[in-house]
Formats: C-alpha cells, sequence, structure tokens
C-alpha cells in the first residue's frame, strides 16, 4: 500500500534526541528556544513562540487580541475542526465565508461581504500547503482595524508574492505528526510584534514570567526540548523535503492532465506551493463517483484521504451552536462532495507517482 502519508525521523533527529535525554532538560528550555529561532528565519519574521499543538497555537493567537463575549472571528467553513474549536474556546463566536475553488481558501470577497459589526479577527486558512489570497485579504484587515490570525498548520514554507505564511499577521502552526515538519504534537506562533511574542510566552507558561510571580491568568502551552530536538534536523531539511514534495506535485499534474471529470490542484501565480496535500476534484463529468475512485484505488494498494468531508460546522455539536453562525457556503458544499486527497509526500519514489497515476487513470476508465 502507498500511504498518504509517512513519518520518518533520521538519525540526526535521534541523535539530538539522545543528547535532550541525556541532558536531564526535557522540558522546555534551550532546544524550544533554538527550534524558535530557527523557525522564525525560515518564516521571515522576528519572534517564534513554541506551544504544545496547533489548536493552543490558534487559541493563544486570539486570547492577546482581548476578544469580547459577542466578537466575532470569520474563518473559513473548509477547514480541520480545530480552526472552529478554537475560535469557540476562546470565547469568541464562528461566522464563515466560502472559500475559491481554485486555491480552497477562503474567498476575500465573500469575506469581506461577512464582516459586520461585531467582527473583530479575520482567520484565513492556509490549506493543503498554499497561502490564502493575503495580498488582499490583509490590507482587508487593516481597513476595518481587525486583528490578523492566520491558520498555518498546513503551509510553512508557503508564499506569496515573496512573503510567507505567518508573516502577514499572527500566524499559527502545527507540528503534528502528518505536517511537513513535525514534532508529534506541538505547534508554534509567529509575529513581528515583541508586545503580542512576550504576551503569548507569559500567557503559554501558566501566565509567569518568572517562577511564582503571575501577572495574568495563563495556561499551560509549553512544548518541550525533546519535541523541539525532533523538529530541528528536519527544519535543517525543508527546503529539500518541500522541493522533493514540489516534484511529485508536477509529476501528478502532468500524468492526470486531460482526464476527464478530474480537477487537479495548482500552484497559482504569485505563490508557492509547499504541498502539505495533492487535492483533486472528482466532479460531475466524471465516469465514476468520488467514493467510487477512493474505492478503486484501495483496491490498488493507493493510500487516499478525504479532507474534508462537510463543512466544519455540518455536525450535530455545532448546528445549533449559539456561537456558531452557518452563513451558506456554496462552494464548500460542493467541494466537500468531490475532494480525494493523493499521496504526495517526499518519501514516494517514482515509481511511486507513477503507481498512483496509473492506478488514477485505470480507476477512471482513462
Amino acid at each position: 500500500m502507498i500511504p498518504i502519508s509517512v513519518v520518518k525521523l533520521d538519525e540526526a533527529a535521534e541523535q539530538l534526541a539522545v543528547e535532550v535525554i541525556r541532558s536531564g532538560m526535557i522540558a522546555q528550555g534551550p532546544m524550544v528556544a533554538r527550534l524558535e529561532r530557527e523557525f522564525a528565519d525560515v518564516v521571515g519574521v522576528e519572534h517564534a513562540v513554541a506551544v504544545n499543538n496547533g489548536t493552543t497555537a490558534l487559541v493563544a493567537a486570539m486570547e492577546v487580541l482581548d476578544l469580547q463575549p459577542g466578537d466575532e472571528v470569520i474563518t473559513s467553513p473548509f477547514t480541520f475542526v480545530a480552526t472552529l474549536n478554537a475560535i469557540l474556546e476562546a470565547g469568541a463566536t464562528a461566522r464563515f465565508a466560502d472559500i475559491r475553488e481554485d486555491d480552497f481558501c477562503v474567498d476575500p470577497a465573500a469575506l469581506e461581504n461577512a464582516i459586520g459589526p461585531r467582527t473583530k479577527v479575520l482567520m484565513p486558512v492556509h490549506l493543503y500547503g498554499q497561502t490564502a489570497d493575503m495580498t488582499k485579504i490583509a490590507p482587508l484587515a487593516a481597513k476595518h482595524g481587525l486583528g490578523l490570525v492566520e491558520d498555518t498548520a498546513q503551509s510553512l514554507g508557503a508564499s506569496i508574492e515573496g512573503r510567507s505564511a505567518g508573516s502577514f499577521g499572527i500566524g499559527t502552526f502545527s507540528l503534528y505528526a502528518t505536517k511537513n515538519l513535525t514534532t508529534g504534537e506541538g505547534g508554534m506562533i509567529t509575529t513581528n510584534d515583541a508586545t503580542v511574542a512576550d504576551r503569548l510566552r507569559v500567557l503559554r507558561n501558566q501566565g509567569m514570567r518568572q517562577r511564582y510571580q503571575y501577572e495574568v491568568a495563563g495556561h499551560n502551552y509549553r512544548l518541550t526540548d525533546l519535541q523541539a530536538a525532533l523538529a530541528i534536523p528536519q527544519l535543517a531539511a525543508y527546503s529539500e523535503n518541500v522541493k522533493r514534495r514540489q516534484d511529485n506535485a508536477a509529476r501528478l499534474n502532468a500524468g492526470l492532465a486531460g482526464v476527464p471529470g478530474l480537477r487537479t490542484p495548482s500552484e497559482l501565480p504569485g505563490r508557492s506551493h509547499v504541498w502539505h496535500q495533492y487535492t483533486i476534484l472528482v466532479t460531475d463529468e466524471a465516469a465514476i463517483t468520488r467514493d467510487e475512485l477512493i474505492a478503486k484505488l484501495g483496491e490498488q494498494g493507493v493510500g487516499c484521504g478525504i479532507y474534508y468531508p462537510k463543512t466544519v460546522y455540518d455536525y450535530d455539536c455545532y448546528r445549533e451552536h449559539p456561537r456558531v453562525i452557518a452563513d451558506p457556503a456554496p462552494v464548500t458544499e460542493r467541494v466537500v462532495k468531490q475532494c480525494v486527497s493523493l499521496p504526495v509526500h517526499n518519501h514516494l519514489s517514482d515509481s511511486d507517482v507513477d503507481r498512483v497515476i496509473e492506478a488514477v487513470r485505470t480507476a477512471v476508465g482513462a
């Protein structure tokens, strides 16, 4: 079976982890500080603050913006549930703006139309490894005096017009096991605002700047040195691994070009795509349905995944939630019925990619 994702840590990560274990300092310490410095350099920002997962990164980013009851955060309906859960945990109300099919990210025009008197934060989601259209979204936030929190969980290293995802507002990243850079569980928050960075560091450490000196009601959002040790060698090899993903995506696009009823993804002009996922759409013109394709790929030993099977608010626990406002999202509602992600990770060989292409073409009779 060719899996949809693979987690492999090399000898350098193993050696650095052993070094941490032998040091006796396995909680947050100098290794976390090193990861923060190197991560900030990759994103091109002044500050990076490590936390224990991507969801807490989102919660903390909103908390430093001083959200009040009734404040609304507008985000994408096509995202992992952590985006919505974080908004609710931060005490805000979630609203949604529909996506564009060309990048699977929130449509700036729909985002502007959703802004109302209670809007406090815009939260674009940089999905699958490509940025949302920040050249329009960042000025929109500035025009209306709104906070800007970027859900960059899947898009470390992606850019638009030469500027990295996570550098426009407060950037939030996930370092979950299947991400392009992983600590197993972990997250990072990026900012160019020294005051915001300072507040985040206090907030993640139970509200302490120094031991037993509490400044705010805080949290335990700390990352460990042991986790940081796993990520640092990956960060050094990150560009090389992303290049392999980009090469695999190019091969997939070439091999699946012209297949009736399939829409392949693209790297849009002015943007760089890091290909966390390679997601096609199985349209109504295809010879088979999306679910039939998935079944046939499984029979041929090719793994795949649906990210995501429903709009994020289309679950019983959210439908009647008083702080979830489910505005119509027709593009998203169509895409969730058509999307399927194919293997694109950097551990694929050329022959693996060829197998994926052949399996898809055989399944749809192309």
